[in-house]
């Protein structure tokens, strides 16, 4: 049933949103250069890998200079990406994973390789269901660029304190995983986002 909301929604949305899309696009590559979309591998269900989209909102080529993205600080960020970035509009082309089954609207955002390579057997319990646009840890981390900027050392912050701390939220959506759930999570991420 959450496959079918999944498709139902997704569609719908970039039916919907199309031309709003197109304006994106147009002021990202106006912008600075390069694309409209960026592209990343990251690890999804079952440990499979698949090829993220999202709405470039770095220069091209900046994950040659850094990787994790450090807030309002990291230069990498062009004009219009901050603002993408500040409402979530970035994750929008993520609907186009949810058509093709890589992902779902709700449920664990999945990692790049290399922190799922740190992933205990336990925590990897979470690679049993389709990664998501949105989960608990995302509503509850809305604002991780920030919490990585301001620490000392972001990997070392990111990788003994966010990762853990996200994986524990994943696991309670897992655990309790259901359409009531499903919904809840949109509707509380929806107005998350709406206040900015």
């Amino acid at each position: 049933m959450i496959r079918f909301f999944d498709l139902l929604i997704s569609f719908s949305v970039l039916l919907l949103l199309l031309p709003f899309f197109l304006v994106i696009c147009i002021i990202i590559i106006v912008d600075s250069r390069g694309g409209a979309f960026y592209r990343q591998w990251r690890v999804g269900k079952d440990g499979k890998e698949f090829e993220l989209i999202k709405f470039r909102t770095m220069v091209s080529g900046a994950q040659n200079l850094g990787g994790l993205t450090i807030g309002a600080r990291d230069s990498r960020i062009t004009k219009s990406g901050f603002f993408l970035r500040r409402y979530k509009l970035d994750e929008l082309p993520q609907l186009i994973n949810v058509l093709a089954g890589d992902m779902s609207l709700v449920g664990p955002r999945p990692e790049i390789r290399k922190y799922v390579d740190l992933y205990t057997p336990e925590q990897r319990g979470i690679l049993s269901v389709r990664p998501g646009i949105t989960d608990w840890a995302s509503i509850e981390y809305i604002s991780e660029n920030e919490i990585l900027g301001n620490a000392n050392d972001p990997e070392k912050e990111y990788i003994g304190v966010v990762l853990p701390a996200k994986i524990r939220l994943n696991r309670r959506y897992i655990e309790n995983r259901g359409l009531r759930e499903y919904f809840k999570i949109l509707f509380i991420t929806a107005r998350k986002i709406l206040r900015g």
